[in-house]
């Protein structure tokens, strides 16, 4: 087999650096570490309103199992009117992506 090699310079401007896509998802999964979503948040994420979120992901006891963090979630469900909801981030991003296909089945 024959190869070819070439030496080439290319430029990278002052304001870029140049990173391993390991490093990179590390730092996209640290993005989240310690930072909370509000309901809003949460909708702006998925593009739902939040009865859909409440109906198809917070509700249903196969999820809340999983989210409620008084048993270990990640999720304060609001114990009365006025209360707000609370989302780990990190924790919440994990959760949508390893149910996606449960969440959004059709």
């Amino acid at each position: 087999m024959q190869q070819l090699q070439v030496s080439l310079t290319i430029p990278i401007p002052d304001d870029s650096v140049l990173i391993k896509k390991v490093e990179l998802e590390q730092l996209k999964q640290n993005e989240l570490k310690g930072v909370y979503w509000s309901m809003k948040d949460l909708e702006k994420r998925l593009n739902r309103k939040h009865e859909w979120i409440k109906e198809n992901i917070l509700y249903p006891s196969k999820f809340r199992k999983i989210l409620d963090c008084e048993i270990g979630g990640f999720v304060y469900y609001p114990k009365s009117k006025g209360q707000t909801w609370s989302f780990q981030a990190n924790e919440m991003s994990k959760f949508l992506d390893k149910h996606f296909a449960d969440i959004f089945k059709v």
